[in-house]
């Protein structure tokens, strides 16, 4: 069953982040969530090396290739739905990525103020 259109922290429609590589909670390309999202996985987020060293650091591995889970890593310049409690460490220590508030989840606005995602905000290109 198809969910209802999602919002972004902008109020507007939910846009997509990414499909190469597929990315979401739900794998749809969206940073959508629900509450079986543990992870809260609603920051559009622009993958670099510094992030990606940062986050593997933390103990959470996104460069390395999990095929058994059908990802293949990622690398900087990839787009990705990413933990906002992990945004928000990178943030704290300085390392955080840039985001796309159109396709970043109004959830988002429940842990990072608005003006805080503005001053990180960038577009999918």
């Amino acid at each position: 069953m198809a969910r209802p259109a999602s919002r972004n922290v902008l109020g507007t429609e939910l846009q997509l982040c990414s499909t190469d590589p597929m990315t979401g909670y739900f794998r749809d390309g969206c940073c959508n969530t629900d509450p079986t999202d543990g992870g809260t996985h609603v920051v559009c987020a622009h993958m670099t090396d510094a992030f990606l060293a940062f986050s593997k650091a933390q103990g959470n591995d996104l460069s390395t290739p999990r095929p058994e889970y059908g990802f293949t890593g990622l690398k900087a310049g990839d787009w990705w739905c990413l933990c906002v409690s992990r945004w928000k460490d990178a943030e704290a220590a300085g390392m955080a990525p840039s985001v796309n508030l159109a396709a970043t989840h109004v959830e988002t606005l429940q842990y990072v103020s608005l003006d805080k995602l503005k001053e990180y905000a960038t577009e999918n290109t």
